[in-house]
């Protein structure tokens, strides 16, 4: 990850991943760096992974319907190294995410979906979706 560099000194990255497990890895992998590379804490570390894991994985199951020949599109923002943003999108229809159900509702306690943007929401310190619902912004506080 020699472009790693890049986000430490402008602040930006980019990444275009098509819609298989694969790129969960990829997103995974430059994760670890990106934190090695801030010295970011244990418990923002944990948090950031499970919530850009979360958005990935329903980027590419949900929103591109596992399609290979679609991109995921994250891009990554470090301000003064003090918060780091990340954008997830997918070329997806969106979703209404102000109707979703409450996964800790009695009837939903145990389903075994439906937990992710709860997740994120309670994770990150800021968790933004744009007006299709094809794209959430994921803030840090570092």
């Amino acid at each position: 990850m020699s472009d790693l560099k890049q986000i430490v000194d402008k602040g930006l990255y980019s990444l275009q991943l098509p819609s298989t497990g694969a790129s969960i890895a990829t997103v995974e992998n430059f994760i670890d760096n990106l934190v090695s590379k801030l010295n970011i804490g244990a418990d923002v570390y944990a948090n950031l992974m499970t919530c850009v894991n979360e958005a990935v994985s329903n980027a590419i199951v949900h929103g591109n319907k596992e399609n290979p020949t679609k991109i995921v599109y994250i891009n990554i923002e470090n301000i003064n190294n003090r918060r780091l943003v990340f954008s997830i999108a997918d070329e997806g229809d969106g979703f209404n995410f102000n109707n979703l159900k409450d996964p800790t509702a009695p009837e939903n306690i145990e389903k075994l979906s439906g937990r992710g943007i709860f997740i994120m929401k309670k994770l990150a310190d800021q968790c933004v979706f744009n007006t299709y619902g094809n794209e959430v912004e994921l803030h840090f506080k570092l």
